[in-house]
């Protein structure tokens, strides 16, 4: 089989996160490869649609939960817009899954803090469920999310449920002029958040995902806090083509994201060359 041959995929739910951003459940075709099939939280795959191209996305879903993999995705262009556009029953194609990921197993025993600005919470997700699935190994959990409005607010009903959680703390914020009169979450960006928040940096590990110009002011914001570089992680997907090293249109000076990464510290983020 060629490496870049996708494995066949039946679309078996479809949710709107948003008016232009979906989620998709998809199982395989093939019993025998949807029961061996496993990832780890981070690593992500390329969803093709047949006519159309296809795109890459972290596996969204936790790898704690089987039978199926989900990936959510903003309309943006011809590949997306054909995946926009398939309904439940449909068939497509997925190739993975690829890349390193977040050492969950590294964080147990201590505190996690996720940090996540729009669409970006999707690969923050499978981690998050991946510890929640696992509670008993973790100690505090702090989730810090916004948006530009309360409209761009993504998985509504998980948000729900883990504001409902004794376990998590939650943090929602929209930028100042995204909130509605109803809105009872904070006003602010992401970075004011984080810091008005301040979680304990004590045994704490973060997992921050976003735009870039959130983490860029985010960083600086976990260090005045007390978070080590090699203690907080991030996700470079967003720089994916072919998954497989070959192409080359995702390396960072001398790193192949897609073969070294795409999870990275910010302490090796500060080694690669700013056009990161």
């Amino acid at each position: 089989m060629s490496i870049y041959q996708p494995h066949l995929m039946r679309v078996d739910g479809i949710i709107d996160e948003t008016p232009d951003t979906r989620t998709l459940r998809l199982v395989f075709k093939d019993p025998a490869l949807a029961e061996k099939f496993d990832f780890k939280t981070g690593q992500f795959g390329e969803y093709s649609v047949f006519g159309a191209g296809e795109c890459t996305f972290c596996i969204a879903s936790p790898p704690t939960r089987k039978g199926y993999i989900e990936c959510s995705f903003k309309k943006c262009g011809k590949a997306t817009s054909g995946l926009r556009d398939l309904e439940v029953g449909d068939e497509m194609g997925f190739r993975g899954p690829y890349g390193n990921s977040f050492p969950v197993e590294q964080m147990e025993g201590g505190d996690i803090v996720f940090i996540a600005g729009g669409i970006g919470l999707a690969p923050v997700r499978s981690v998050i469920w991946n510890v929640l699935d696992r509670r008993e190994k973790y100690q505090n959990v702090t989730i810090i999310y916004g948006a530009r409005t309360t409209g761009d607010l993504v998985y509504k009903r998980e948000l729900e449920e883990w504001s409902r959680r004794a376990d998590v703390k939650l943090w929602q914020t929209v930028d100042p002029g995204g909130e509605t009169c109803d809105w009872k979450g904070q006003v602010g960006f992401v970075p004011a958040i984080v810091e008005k928040a301040a979680p304990s940096a004590k045994n704490a590990h973060a997992v921050i995902c976003g735009p870039p110009i959130m983490i860029k002011f985010t960083l600086p914001v976990l260090s005045k806090l007390g978070f080590s570089d090699d203690r907080v992680f991030t996700t470079l997907e967003n720089r994916m083509k072919c998954g497989l090293g070959k192409c080359g249109r995702c390396n960072i000076g001398e790193v192949y994201v897609c073969k070294d990464g795409p999870v990275f510290t910010a302490a090796q983020l500060k080694n690669l060359p700013p056009e990161y």
